[in-house]
């Protein structure tokens, strides 16, 4: 995978709100234990879904940091 391809998932990736992201990182998780993907796929969820985990991290960071300043 090129750079720009790479830099275009991130981008893609950081855009989607949360509730969505949530729901694809359930997926991949559930397709994870399934056990029935080859190495090479488990690697490629496994990058997906650690991208999707710190995106929902942020989201649940700047809601918070939101309600903190609201009280």
């Amino acid at each position: 995978m090129s750079k720009s391809s790479r830099a275009g998932d991130a981008a893609r990736t950081e855009a989607i709100p949360f509730e969505e992201a949530l729901k694809k990182l359930e997926s991949i998780v559930e397709a994870m234990e399934a056990g029935d993907l080859p190495l090479e796929g488990l690697l490629a969820k496994y990058e997906e879904g650690t991208k999707l985990a710190q995106v929902c991290q942020a989201r649940l960071t700047e809601a918070e940091l939101k309600i903190q300043r609201l009280e």
